[in-house]
Protein backbone atom coordinates (compact mmCIF):
# COMPACT_ATOMS: atom_id res chain seq x y z
CA UNK A 1 0.00 0.00 0.00
CA UNK A 2 1.34 3.41 -0.98
CA UNK A 3 1.33 6.18 1.60
CA UNK A 4 2.25 9.83 1.37
CA UNK A 5 4.31 11.13 4.28
CA UNK A 6 5.90 14.39 5.30
CA UNK A 7 9.44 14.51 4.00
CA UNK A 8 12.31 15.78 6.14
CA UNK A 9 15.56 17.62 5.56
CA UNK A 10 17.28 14.23 5.79
CA UNK A 11 15.63 13.40 2.45
CA UNK A 12 17.26 16.36 0.68
CA UNK A 13 19.73 14.30 -1.37
CA UNK A 14 16.99 11.94 -2.54
CA UNK A 15 14.92 14.93 -3.68
CA UNK A 16 17.94 16.19 -5.62
CA UNK A 17 18.26 12.74 -7.25
CA UNK A 18 14.58 12.92 -8.26
CA UNK A 19 14.99 16.49 -9.55
CA UNK A 20 17.99 15.42 -11.65
CA UNK A 21 15.89 12.67 -13.23
CA UNK A 22 13.10 15.04 -14.31
CA UNK A 23 15.23 18.00 -15.41
CA UNK A 24 14.71 17.26 -19.14
CA UNK A 25 11.01 18.11 -18.68
CA UNK A 26 11.24 20.74 -15.94
CA UNK A 27 14.48 22.50 -16.82
CA UNK A 28 17.68 22.97 -14.82
CA UNK A 29 17.11 22.71 -11.08
CA UNK A 30 19.79 20.68 -9.35
CA UNK A 31 22.55 23.29 -9.73
CA UNK A 32 20.19 26.25 -9.22
CA UNK A 33 20.80 27.75 -5.74
CA UNK A 34 17.25 29.16 -5.69
CA UNK A 35 15.71 25.75 -6.33
CA UNK A 36 17.92 24.11 -3.71
CA UNK A 37 17.10 26.73 -1.08
CA UNK A 38 13.38 26.60 -1.90
CA UNK A 39 13.40 22.82 -1.59
CA UNK A 40 15.35 22.98 1.66
CA UNK A 41 12.86 25.51 3.09
CA UNK A 42 9.87 23.40 1.97
CA UNK A 43 11.36 20.41 3.78
CA UNK A 44 11.93 22.45 6.94
CA UNK A 45 8.42 23.94 6.76
CA UNK A 46 6.88 20.47 6.29
CA UNK A 47 5.39 21.39 2.91
CA UNK A 48 7.09 18.55 1.01
CA UNK A 49 5.58 15.06 0.90
CA UNK A 50 6.91 11.83 -0.51
CA UNK A 51 6.10 8.21 -1.21
CA UNK A 52 8.85 5.74 -0.37
CA UNK A 53 9.57 2.20 -1.44
CA UNK A 54 8.41 -0.28 1.16
CA UNK A 55 11.17 -2.87 0.69
CA UNK A 56 13.98 -2.95 3.24
CA UNK A 57 16.79 -0.44 3.75
CA UNK A 58 17.09 0.28 0.02
CA UNK A 59 13.37 0.90 0.30
CA UNK A 60 13.95 4.27 1.96
CA UNK A 61 14.37 5.72 -1.52
CA UNK A 62 11.75 8.25 -2.52
CA UNK A 63 9.53 7.10 -5.39
CA UNK A 64 7.99 10.52 -5.87
CA UNK A 65 7.48 13.84 -4.19
CA UNK A 66 5.23 16.86 -4.12
CA UNK A 67 5.84 20.36 -2.77
CA UNK A 68 2.99 22.72 -1.88
CA UNK A 69 2.54 26.32 -0.82
CA UNK A 70 -0.29 26.58 1.73
CA UNK A 71 -0.04 30.38 1.58
CA UNK A 72 -0.76 30.42 -2.16
CA UNK A 73 -2.85 27.22 -2.06
CA UNK A 74 -0.65 25.95 -4.85
CA UNK A 75 1.08 22.75 -5.90
CA UNK A 76 4.59 23.89 -6.73
CA UNK A 77 6.23 20.67 -7.88
CA UNK A 78 5.23 17.06 -8.45
CA UNK A 79 7.57 14.39 -9.76
CA UNK A 80 7.56 10.60 -9.82
CA UNK A 81 10.67 8.53 -10.50
CA UNK A 82 10.58 6.85 -13.89
CA UNK A 83 10.73 3.38 -12.33
CA UNK A 84 7.60 4.16 -10.26
CA UNK A 85 5.35 5.76 -12.87
CA UNK A 86 2.00 4.14 -13.57
CA UNK A 87 1.84 2.61 -10.07
CA UNK A 88 -0.38 5.17 -8.34
CA UNK A 89 2.42 7.21 -6.74
CA UNK A 90 1.26 10.48 -8.31
CA UNK A 91 -2.34 9.88 -7.22
CA UNK A 92 -1.28 9.23 -3.61
CA UNK A 93 0.91 12.35 -3.59
CA UNK A 94 -1.80 14.54 -5.07
CA UNK A 95 -4.44 13.20 -2.66
CA UNK A 96 -2.16 14.09 0.26
CA UNK A 97 -1.36 17.54 -1.11
CA UNK A 98 -5.04 18.34 -1.57
CA UNK A 99 -5.68 17.36 2.05
CA UNK A 100 -2.85 19.70 3.11
CA UNK A 101 -4.25 22.67 1.17
CA UNK A 102 -7.39 24.70 1.87
CA UNK A 103 -10.45 23.19 0.12
CA UNK A 104 -12.36 26.46 0.63
CA UNK A 105 -10.00 28.31 -1.76
CA UNK A 106 -9.15 27.55 -5.38
CA UNK A 107 -6.05 25.34 -5.74
CA UNK A 108 -3.53 26.11 -8.44
CA UNK A 109 -0.97 24.06 -10.33
CA UNK A 110 1.14 24.83 -13.39
CA UNK A 111 1.64 21.76 -15.53
CA UNK A 112 2.30 20.76 -19.11
CA UNK A 113 0.14 22.07 -21.93
CA UNK A 114 -2.04 19.51 -23.70
CA UNK A 115 0.37 19.64 -26.68
CA UNK A 116 3.14 18.01 -24.61
CA UNK A 117 2.80 14.25 -24.97
CA UNK A 118 5.16 13.49 -22.07
CA UNK A 119 2.93 15.60 -19.83
CA UNK A 120 -0.36 13.88 -20.64
CA UNK A 121 -0.26 11.52 -17.62
CA UNK A 122 0.17 14.51 -15.28
CA UNK A 123 -2.69 16.37 -16.98
CA UNK A 124 -4.96 13.32 -16.65
CA UNK A 125 -4.07 13.03 -12.96
CA UNK A 126 -4.90 16.68 -12.28
CA UNK A 127 -8.13 16.51 -14.30
CA UNK A 128 -9.27 13.42 -12.35
CA UNK A 129 -8.79 15.48 -9.20
CA UNK A 130 -10.99 18.32 -10.46
CA UNK A 131 -8.39 20.67 -11.94
CA UNK A 132 -9.29 22.46 -15.17
CA UNK A 133 -7.24 24.52 -17.61
CA UNK A 134 -7.45 28.19 -16.66
CA UNK A 135 -4.83 30.06 -18.68
CA UNK A 136 -1.55 29.60 -20.56
CA UNK A 137 1.44 29.30 -18.26
CA UNK A 138 4.16 30.19 -20.75
CA UNK A 139 7.30 28.16 -21.31
CA UNK A 140 8.94 26.40 -18.38
CA UNK A 141 12.75 26.59 -17.96
CA UNK A 142 13.11 23.56 -20.27
CA UNK A 143 11.27 25.51 -23.00
CA UNK A 144 8.14 23.34 -22.74
CA UNK A 145 4.67 24.96 -22.93
CA UNK A 146 2.69 24.95 -19.70
CA UNK A 147 -0.83 25.74 -18.56
CA UNK A 148 -2.17 26.93 -15.22
CA UNK A 149 -4.89 24.61 -13.93
CA UNK A 150 -7.31 25.51 -11.15
CA UNK A 151 -9.39 23.35 -8.87
CA UNK A 152 -12.39 25.36 -7.69
CA UNK A 153 -13.09 25.57 -3.99
CA UNK A 154 -14.90 22.43 -2.87
CA UNK A 155 -15.36 20.37 0.24
CA UNK A 156 -14.90 16.77 -0.92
Amino acid sequence: MLLSEVSTIGDFNQWIRLAREVEPLFGPMVEDPGFREGLRQSLVDRNAFCVRRADGEAGRNIQGGIVVSPRDNEILWLAVAGSSRGQGVGRVLLDGAIRHLDPQRPMIVTTFDRSVEAGLPARRLYRRHGFEDDRPGGLNPAGIPTVVMVRSNRTD
